[in-house]
């Protein structure tokens, strides 16, 4: 009677030992879904965040494009600008009778400037200005007529223009030195 009671109670302990171990699987099973679920929710929240970062960027040159997509008509144009001034210029000094001519070529490039204006381009300012390399690209460099004018622009010979904050063409310039 007495060894069936220590069998008895050798196979509850068994079996109290087998329960154990399949408790602690399913806690080890718990742990490790959990340590997963915690890692695809930072993989998620990653996901998240990084196409929030795409969405962004590809936003931003969205508008960058569309804001800068004249930059090659304008660039295009700005020779004809040029050509524009020389020949206002030119009339004038001639002083001939034609003076219609000029006042209507003034008033075409008076026109043509004023749409590239809303379109947004800008004469980089050169009068009494510093030299900038990020603005201005010097042509010649000549000995300051005094001393308080060194290192600043003493004659532009080409305009330079700026669309949205962005130069399409450096102004050209001579700088005292």
């Amino acid at each position: 009677a007495q060894q069936q009671d220590v069998k008895e109670t050798a196979g509850e302990s068994d079996e109290n030992a087998q329960e154990l171990t399949q408790e602690q699987k399913l806690a080890q099973e718990l742990e490790k879904s959990q340590e997963k679920i915690k890692d695809l929710e930072n993989q998620m929240l990653y996901k998240a965040a990084e196409f929030d970062n795409y969405r962004k960027r590809t936003i931003k040159e969205r508008a960058d494009l569309i804001k800068n997509a004249c930059a090659d008509v304008v660039t295009s144009l700005l020779p004809i600008v040029d050509d524009f001034e020389r020949a206002i210029d030119a009339e004038k000094k001639n002083a001939s009778d034609n003076a219609s001519l000029v006042e209507g070529m003034e008033l075409v490039y008076k026109n043509l400037m004023h749409a590239l204006t809303e379109r947004g381009l800008k004469v980089i300012d050169t009068k009494d200005q510093d030299f900038n390399t990020d603005m201005h690209e010097a042509i010649a460099m000549v000995t300051a007529p005094a001393p308080e004018l060194k290192g600043k622009i003493l004659d532009c010979t080409r305009k330079g223009y700026m669309l949205n904050d962005k130069v399409l063409r450096f102004a050209q310039v001579v700088v005292a030195q």
